[in-house]
């Protein structure tokens, strides 16, 4: 099994919303409703455009295991303006959006790979600070995914009427 990562753009997109619909999908199986839905994110125009905004606004990376796409994220230089409310970071960024997998890949070490890959981008760039946010509520499973791949918690949110639970993680990056 090899992963290799490279550069994704427009033409990606259908494999993209692919991988989203089997992440929610899968958190549907697992009675994970709250975080995305129970309905494919493909069939959500406002998903839809976020998502083809994060890909203009920034840089979008998928991870292919033996040639076949298994995840995917976008590195932008800040959250963005739904998470406007929170103070900024106060330093220059690296921001990830939309990581997800194709659940068929699970546990093979995609997401993990993408999210040293944006580390790397990241430093080379030569910026020392890495953010993402998250679903946190239930067991917090997702908070635990991006702690044990080097994070640490910074800011929890609610979002939307539904209170809808956040949380904000950061990681630093050694610039050399």
């Amino acid at each position: 099994m090899a992963i290799t990562i490279r550069e994704g753009g427009p033409d990606d997109l259908p494999a993209i919303l692919g991988m989203l619909d089997s992440s929610v999908e899968w958190l549907v199986s697992q009675g994970r409703v709250r975080q995305w839905g129970t309905e494919p994110l493909s069939k959500h125009e406002g998903t839809v455009a976020a998502l083809g905004r994060a890909m203009d606004e920034g840089t979008t990376y998928i991870a292919e295991i033996d040639g076949v796409p298994a995840a995917t994220l976008t590195l932008t230089d800040g959250p963005g303006a739904y998470l406007s409310h929170l103070p900024p970071p106060g330093e220059p960024e690296r921001y990830i959006h939309w990581l997800a997998s194709d659940r068929r890949f699970k546990g093979r070490g995609a997401g993990s790979a993408l999210l040293a890959h944006a580390a790397e981008v990241t430093r080379q760039a030569g910026l020392g600070l890495l953010r993402v946010d998250c679903y946190a509520g239930g067991d917090r499973a997702l908070v635990a995914f991006y702690e044990a791949n080097g994070f640490t918690p910074t800011h929890r949110y609610t979002h939307g009427p539904d209170d809808w639970p956040g949380q904000v993680l950061a990681r630093r990056v050694r610039r050399d």
